[in-house]
This record gives structure tokens, sequence and C-alpha cells, in this order.
């Protein structure tokens, strides 16, 4: 790859179905600079506390699914005689937050205060949720119980170090208006009582974010200068207007755009991507492209990185690292490359962990000192 953006991965033809393609599309001139591939190169000590001092000083409303993430780690040893299905004896259980929970997790990690607000069934499950939280020491005054619901919870069983199963317990039904306004009536107290200086919507697409609720918040969020941020599903994936950093992986980007693509085709992501980010009036859009790195735009530069090479032991929670750091960065006002390869960075570390797990400060400092560009 040389230092320019790569125009096709694949050479194929891209049929497009994006809904509010203007007729001007094959008249549509891009600016773009060349894109900076990252460069090894050392990075004094004292500018990475520097950054991760400004973290400590940040206070982030997470709104979003929560989950409880249960392991199950044993050993195979036979078949069933039942099914062609292994056996496992199950040796070790663990229980871990998850989906925003491990979002919050995350940001807790690089030092800022997170304050989580989501809900949990009245059950077990979320009993031990609640647990953890509390274990974890993160504020409790943002979670809910709804009696109509169970806690979202996904159970791994893990073998060999391999994953071989997973088993879901979940609505995902949307909740009602009524709990609708008490979700938000909460958040305008948080934000009432704390300075937040970022809002982060973590949807897992379980229910808690309806297309209400993200418009009003945002329009809350703008009325008191506060920045936004979204890691969408499909479901609410073209609600987040005026949203200011907007992180779907290229999956979602495209299943949310009806882009039929059989593979990345950079090209036309510069394209579409532009059009999108205008017509929806988002501040920088960044998407995460897998093993390959990396792209933002903010409607004047676009960037590209590709991904570290590394031994990939398990892509789950790569996402909420990635949009943890990618929003702490934003809110700190740090440049927008230095947010896309830290980052990146972080996304690909959690992958050399079994299950989701948060980023580890000190080995993301250790790594931002060899790779990190100034």
């Amino acid at each position: 790859m040389n230092g320019n953006f790569p125009q096709k991965i694949v050479p194929i033809r891209v049929l497009y179905r994006y809904p509010n393609l203007p007729l001007a599309y094959h008249f549509f001139t891009l600016n773009f600079t060349t894109f900076v591939l990252r460069k090894k190169q050392k990075v004094e000590k004292d500018n990475i506390e520097k950054v991760f001092n400004k973290f400590s000083e940040l206070n982030v409303l997470v709104i979003g699914d929560a989950m409880l993430d249960r392991y199950l780690w044993g050993k195979v040893d036979r078949i069933s005689p039942e099914a062609p299905i292994p056996i496992v004896t199950v040796t070790k259980q663990e229980s871990r937050l998850g989906g925003a929970g491990n979002v919050s997790l995350n940001i807790q990690a690089l030092g800022a205060n997170p304050i989580l607000v989501s809900i949990i069934g009245n059950d077990e499950n979320g009993d031990v949720f609640k647990k953890l939280m509390i274990e974890k020491k993160l504020p409790t005054q943002g979670i809910f119980v709804d009696q109509s619901r169970i806690t979202t919870s996904k159970t791994r069983i893990i073998s060999g170090g391999q994953q071989i199963s997973r088993v879901d317990q979940e609505v995902s039904t949307l909740i009602d208006h009524e709990f609708d306004q008490l979700i938000y009536d909460r958040i305008k107290t948080i934000i009432n009582t704390n300075k937040i200086n970022i809002i982060i919507f973590v949807d897992y697409d379980k229910g808690l974010i309806t297309p209400w609720l993200i418009k009003n918040v945002i329009e809350l969020a703008k009325s008191k200068q506060i920045l936004t941020a979204a890691d969408p599903k499909i479901r609410n994936f073209n609600n987040y207007q005026q949203i200011d950093l907007f992180k779907p992986n290229y999956k979602e980007f495209k299943e949310g755009l009806n882009l039929l693509v059989e593979t990345i085709d950079m090209e036309a992501l510069k394209k579409i991507s532009e059009i999108f980010k205008r017509d929806n009036q988002i501040g920088l859009l960044f998407i995460t492209l897998s093993e390959l790195g990396v792209f933002l735009t903010n409607g004047e530069k676009q960037h590209y990185y590709p991904a570290e090479v590394r031994e990939i032991a398990d892509v789950s929670g790569a996402g909420d690292t990635v949009i943890a750091v990618a929003s702490l960065c934003f809110a700190a006002g740090l440049p927008i490359p230095f947010m896309a390869q830290l980052s990146n960075l972080a996304g690909g570390l959690v992958c050399e962990k079994l299950g989701v797990v948060p980023i580890d400060s000190d080995l993301l400092k250790k790594e931002a000192r060899m790779y990190q560009l100034i």
C-alpha cells in the first residue's frame, strides 16, 4: 500500500441504492487530501501523559444498551451421544459488564468519569449487573429496572481458547414513550447536576435508544454546548442527524445506506460518506473497516489509517473500545489523526484478549509512544 488512499481493495462494480442521492451525484467532485499513513516515530513520554491527563478531566454520559456478558470456560473431550455436538465440561464461570457497560469500563480505564444510563430487568442477571457496577465503582443513578423486560445477556461457551457457542437472552422491542420520558428526564437531571463533556449513544438495537430519545437528547446537548457521539446499529442508523461524531463499522454503514456491494470499494466509500455526512449534518464520520483499519472525514479532510498486524484472539468488544477512545479524544480537542490512530491501536489491543475486556491504559500508552503520529 503506498502513501495514497487505496482506490479499491478488489476491483468490482458497486450498485448504489441511497434513498436521497441527489441527481447531481454523477457530477459530484470531491476535494480530499492525500491520506497519511501511520509512521513509526518516538513520542515523548510526557506528551502521552498529558493526553491521558486530559482524559481524567472529562465526564462522559453513556446512553445505551447495557448487557451482562457471561462466560463458561471448560474443556471438550467427547461428543454427545444425543447429537453430533461437543460436550463442554465447565471448569470456570465468569460475568462481566457488556455493551454500554463495557464502553463505560473503557472510559473509566482511560481515566475519565462515565455515567451510564441504561435499563435492566428485574431478574437474577439484573442483580449481577448492578453488583458488578458497584464493584467497578461505576455510578448507578442512571440504571432503570423495567419490569416488562429481561436483562440482556450473552453467554459464551469457551474451550481450548476458542468460543464454540453463544446463547443470547434479550427483549429488543423499543421502550414505550412513558419510559422514554423517564429516561430523558433522568438524563436532564444528570446534565444539570454534572459538567458533562460528551454524550455517547451506544446502540446495540436492544430497545433503549428510540428516535424520539435521540432527537431530544441531541437538541438538549446542543443547547448546553455538549458534544455528542454515536455507535449505531441498523434500526436507528438514519436518526442521528446533527450528531458530532458518528462511528459505524463498514457493515453498518453499508446496510444503513442500503448499498449493494460485495466488498469494500474505497473510491465509492469516499464519495458516499461525504454525501451521507452532508445530508445528515454530521460533524465527523468515523468508519471502522475491521482488519483494514479506519476511515474518517470531517468534510474538509479525509484520513485513512491501516490496522496494525496483530494476533487476533477475539474481536468481541473492540467497537466498544474504539468509540470510548475516539469520544474522549474528540471531547479533549485532540487532532483527528491522533484520535484515529489511538482508537485504532486500542481496538487492536483488545482483540488480542479473549472475551470482552476494557482497554489496558498502560499498554495503550506504551504502544502510543511507539506508533503515535504527532
